[in-house]
């Protein structure tokens, strides 16, 4: 078990904000979780209200984590993760599912939220064998979350970047992309790009979406399949590609519905 570099404290506690709605608390609500307040559920029902299937979303996404981890550790044989806007902890979170394939892996999760910093010592449990620490830091920064991550993981050998549904909160996608083109450069030869982000493609929910961003909350700006596409410039698209998450590589036996929230797993030549 790694020592955590932040632990909770009270001026942790005082930075939360319980009057606005919070995007990783009510999609803590949607995937059934507990750690959310009124506020987030009053949002989370008025986004399902008028986008019925967020929740099937919320939790085809998470299926689709655990099929990349468990693809990525396992059949690939990649240690070490890089798992940028973390969220909070739910279920199957990224280090329990990497290190049931692989005990030795070493994760690293990178948020820079009061309330989830709040929760890092939940996150911060490990196999004996493996690493799971959290990086109190800023999307915005990707120089500074390398220099910070350096000190847990080996930028020398392969490590799976993942950046999950967080690029939509980077309002310029300019930047987004930019961003992206950062971490993925200090990646080496051999290294994977695991993404998710909901998209456009959908009326109900662009106009939930726009709904939600007039609360207050920090806006998620949904994009194009075109310009998701963009983030995996220079990379080796792995099979399916990229597509809806409940098609890639979906288990034996079951019918997946496509839903909004497109990914995809990419190799760093």
């Amino acid at each position: 078990m790694a020592d955590g570099q932040h632990i909770p404290d009270q001026d942790a506690l005082s930075k939360i904000d319980t009057s606005v709605p919070h995007s990783a608390r009510i999609w803590n609500y949607w995937m059934g979780g507990k750690d959310n307040y009124e506020v987030d559920r009053v949002a989370g029902d008025a986004y399902r209200r008028i986008a019925p299937n967020i929740e099937t979303m919320a939790r085809a996404s998470r299926g689709y984590l655990i099929r990349t981890v468990t693809f990525v550790a396992g059949e690939l044989g990649i240690r070490q993760f890089l798992d940028i806007g973390t969220g909070l902890p739910t279920y199957d979170n990224t280090h329990q599912v990497a290190q049931r394939v692989a005990p030795r892996a070493r994760i690293v999760y990178v948020d820079n939220d009061p309330l989830v910093l709040r929760h890092a010592q939940a996150l911060l449990t490990s196999t004996p064998e493996g690493v799971t620490d959290y990086i109190d830091a800023n999307l915005h920064e990707p120089e500074a979350i390398i220099e910070a991550a350096g000190k847990i993981l080996d930028f020398t050998q392969p490590v799976a970047l993942m950046l999950m549904g967080i690029l939509g909160h980077i309002q310029d996608y300019e930047e987004a992309r930019s961003i992206t083109r950062s971490l993925q450069a200090a990646l080496p030869s051999g290294s994977y790009f695991v993404h998710y982000d909901s998209t456009d493609t959908d009326a109900e929910l662009k106009r939930a979406q726009e709904g939600y961003d007039d609360t207050g909350a920090v806006p998620y700006v949904l994009r194009s399949p075109r310009q998701v596409a963009a983030y995996y410039e220079g990379l080796e698209l792995l099979e399916p590609g990229i597509v809806s998450c409940p098609l890639w590589r979906p288990e034996p036996g079951t019918d997946p519905q496509p839903t909004d929230v497109y990914g995809g797993v990419a190799r760093k030549p």
